[in-house]
């Protein structure tokens, strides 16, 4: 994996330019040849996809005072993408892209109304609590534990999944987002993510797994979200 080396006017860099994809790791940047998948993706990252592309569309529906709206909302606040240095921010599209997906993905997906950013409550991911199959379906249920000033009912455990046999690595291609229930409440509780098919999904039938997980809160009532925490965890059925 090459590494990236620093140069004016450059001094990082992320994302996919041309057909090149730069990524950090242990606080370095390297770079790699940009996937070109053969396939067009399955049916729930084409159906992201259309949200996304539905987004795009609602922002330019926008009157540019609405926009302007969103663009002062937007100062301050921080990326959730590299470089975490504490300077990099965001514009007003990218807050109200967030906002949308987050609704998109609450179920209730519509044009958001400019929102300033709230700072979310202290939470952790503390484990499995609980593995069932049912009807094909499993129900995982995660220890967490939300800071006990928060609003009850007002946050949702976003979960990007993906099960390894005991011990396995993650491999982000296999990765699937699914959104926990109930919403969580202030204190300790368990958010229940259920996979349907789950063996097919990661064509695996063990007795025992490991989940990698990639955690975060979603705002209820502001759509927005917070960045992805990684954990892993080993569970037996």
């Amino acid at each position: 994996m090459p590494k990236y080396k620093p140069s004016i006017p450059f001094e990082d860099c992320y994302g996919s330019v041309g057909d090149l994809t730069f990524y950090h790791r242990d606080g370095k940047c390297y770079y790699r040849k940009r996937a070109s998948p053969a396939f067009p993706g399955t049916m729930l990252q084409m159906e992201h996809q259309t949200v996304h592309l539905r987004a795009l569309e609602a922002w330019r529906q926008l009157t540019p005072e609405i926009q302007k709206q969103w663009n002062d909302y937007s100062v301050g606040v921080q990326s959730h993408r590299p470089p975490f240095d504490g300077h990099s921010g965001i514009t007003g599209h990218n807050l109200f892209v967030s906002a949308y997906h987050g609704f998109a993905r609450l179920g209730h997906e519509h044009t958001p109304s400019p929102q300033p950013w709230e700072e979310f409550p202290p939470y952790a991911v503390e484990g499995v609590a609980s593995a069932v199959v049912q009807d094909n379906a499993l129900r995982l249920g995660i220890r967490v534990f939300l800071d006990e000033r928060a609003s009850s009912g007002r946050y949702h455990m976003l979960v990007r999944l993906m099960l390894a046999k005991a011990g396995g690595g993650f491999r982000p291609g296999l990765i699937r987002t699914y959104l926990a229930e109930p919403a969580l409440s202030a204190g300790e509780g368990v958010a229940t993510v259920e996979v349907p098919d789950f063996r097919n999904v990661w064509d695996l039938d063990l007795d025992g797994y490991t989940a990698h997980c990639r955690c975060c809160l979603l705002d209820d009532l502001l759509g927005y979200r917070t960045a992805y925490r990684r954990v892993s965890f080993d569970f037996v059925l």
